[in-house]
């Protein structure tokens, strides 16, 4: 009965994390469980859980991490930093107002220093990404080539 529980706890994280992380224990558990039905002593049914459990872990997540859940979609953030943006509307943090149009999609903005307050259709210069908004600084065109 105690091997069912474990089953059926060991499932019920791996059903909650989608993680692949406890599924070897749960077929452990259920050797373990079968080798209860058929009336082995205790001392092999946790041999059989330790050695089915490590034993799939070991052959199987290498394949399972490379095969399985590999669509990540990519967003290429990071590679904004930097990149000189439009504003579109006046950017104000106190007011909490701010938006840029970067690669066909609106951004919020907020500027780096609380005092900046930047109009439409000024340049910016994107600083850092935080969240779903873009923190940017005025930018000169002028001071760049200096």
């Amino acid at each position: 009965m105690i091997w069912l529980v474990l089953f059926i706890v060991f499932l019920a994280i791996e059903f909650a994390t989608v993680g692949l992380t406890t599924i070897w224990l749960a077929a452990g558990a259920l050797l373990a469980m079968l080798f209860s039905v058929i009336g082995l002593d205790l001392v092999w049914q946790v041999a059989a859980f330790f050695i089915a459990s490590f034993t799939l872990l070991v052959f199987t997540r290498p394949f399972a991490v490379k095969y399985i859940n590999v669509k990540h979609e990519r967003t290429n953030c990071d590679g904004m930093q930097g990149k000189i943006v439009k504003i579109t509307e006046k950017v104000d943090n106190l007011a909490q107002t701010g938006m840029a149009v970067v690669n066909g999609i609106e951004w919020t903005v907020r500027a780096r220093e609380d005092e900046d307050v930047m109009e439409p259709g000024m340049l910016a210069k994107v600083v850092e990404i935080s969240g779903v908004k873009l923190i940017v600084e005025s930018y000169n065109k002028e001071e760049e080539t200096v």
